[in-house]
């Protein structure tokens, strides 16, 4: 691939049956106020149309919102899909309710960031400009 231009591109997913997307649109307006160029996918959307809109809209970055306790199945498959489709340079990152002792092994499958209740927007938008492609 070739390097990259323009705004950093993210695709912000809530994936399986977690109905609650709140979380999820803030977070996608706090980085498109941060002058990212955001993807919405919307609600119940299953780890292959995460991936599949991920590398038709060029993305750098998938950021899940996962409340509904299925974060690890749901981490793994994503980043499994990633390495099928030879796209393990988009960054995996992603929050909710997710319990402390279950972060350490989902980042060493590679998730790059999990953010957990009380993570402001700005440590949110701080991370993904710190840890994704500079914009050109």
């Amino acid at each position: 691939m070739g390097v990259a231009t323009g705004p950093i591109r993210v695709v912000v997913a809530k994936p399986g049956l977690d109905g609650h997307d709140r979380g999820a649109k803030v977070i996608a307006r706090a980085l498109r106020d941060a002058g990212m160029e955001v993807i919405y996918t919307g609600l119940h959307q299953t780890p292959e149309q995460i991936v599949d809109t991920a590398i038709q809209e060029d993305a750098d970055a998938i950021g899940l919102s996962i409340l509904s306790g299925a974060h690890n199945t749901l981490f793994a498959r994503v980043l499994e899909l990633l390495k099928e489709r030879d796209a393990e340079d988009i960054k995996v990152f992603g929050g909710g309710i997710i319990p402390e002792a279950d972060i350490p092994p989902l980042k060493e499958k590679g998730v790059a960031a999990i953010f957990t209740p009380g993570a402001t927007t700005a440590s949110i938008v701080d991370w993904v400009h710190a840890n994704v492609r500079q914009p050109a």
